[in-house]
């Protein structure tokens, strides 16, 4: 009998060492990197495993192909929605919580590097790490409201911090796609590179964080977010509460329908 050769899936998210510097690459490149609860666990366990390491002294955050991150998987939201099996949905918005707290308590610097597009959750998940750069192809977008979804993975936490406030609820109420130098005008993101320059340039700024004194950077970043943490971990639980919330709502179904069949949503407020 001949042997059948079984297919081996590719790692949803890639870990790549380069010197002191850990690469996490989010790799659903044909999905544009968006998030389901497979790639929200690995990512979760390798910022972790990434904090764990006391010989790694930067960690880059970007994504395979073009795009960062396109948020939430879509095809999976419909289905899990039309299902109403919201505890499938819940369990990504945890690891989403997990992630932000990963990144906001481990000792050393992260850099979301935002290859592309990062919309949703994906736009979060960068505003959750301490750095962004971007290359000039990046676009950003809260895109939650397109499809009466609430902000989650820390947005309504970050991005008011970033930006204040009334811009912060702009972006959130419009859902507005923003270019990489909209993003650097707000203070979004620290720099813009040309996509040609832009994995050089991510790994020179990485190295040269990995050369600074760890103590000095911890003792910053823990200054920064201080007794801030238990504010943090509030907002999280209030975003998974509200997201279900928004979830299970017809106009949620509503939003997800009219994307897939290319129209605009009629919301009515239930």
């Amino acid at each position: 009998m001949g042997s059948v050769q079984q297919q081996v899936a590719a790692p949803v998210v890639l870990e790549e060492r380069q010197g002191s510097v850990m690469v996490l690459r989010l790799n659903r490149p044909q999905k544009l990197n968006a998030l389901n609860p497979e790639m929200g666990r690995a990512l979760v366990h390798a910022m972790l495993r990434a904090a764990d390491d006391k010989t790694v002294r930067a960690v880059v955050l970007t994504g395979s192909g073009r795009a960062f991150c396109a948020g939430g998987d879509l095809d999976l939201l419909r289905d899990v929605r039309k299902r109403n099996a919201s505890r499938e949905l819940e369990g990504l918005l945890i690891s989403g919580k997990e992630l932000c707290l990963a990144i906001s308590t481990m000792t050393k610097p992260v850099i979301a590097a935002v290859n592309g597009p990062a919309a949703g959750g994906g736009m979060n998940i960068a505003l959750a790490c301490d750095m962004r750069v971007a290359s000039d192809q990046a676009k950003f977008a809260e895109s939650f409201a397109n499809i009466g979804l609430y902000p989650d993975f820390g947005g309504t936490y970050f991005l008011p911090r970033i930006v204040g406030l009334a811009l912060a609820a702009e972006l959130f109420y419009t859902a507005e796609v923003l270019t990489a130098e909209d993003a650097l005008r707000l203070g979004i993101v620290n720099r813009v590179f040309p996509a040609a320059e832009f994995e050089g340039e991510v790994r020179k700024l990485a190295e040269s964080l990995a050369a600074m004194p760890p103590i000095a950077l911890r003792d910053v970043k823990r200054t920064i977010l201080a007794d801030d943490r238990h504010t943090l971990e509030g907002r999280l639980d209030e975003e998974i509460r509200l997201q279900l919330h928004c979830f299970e709502s017809e106009d949620c179904l509503e939003g997800l329908n009219a994307f897939f069949e290319k129209r605009k949503p009629n919301f009515r407020g239930v």
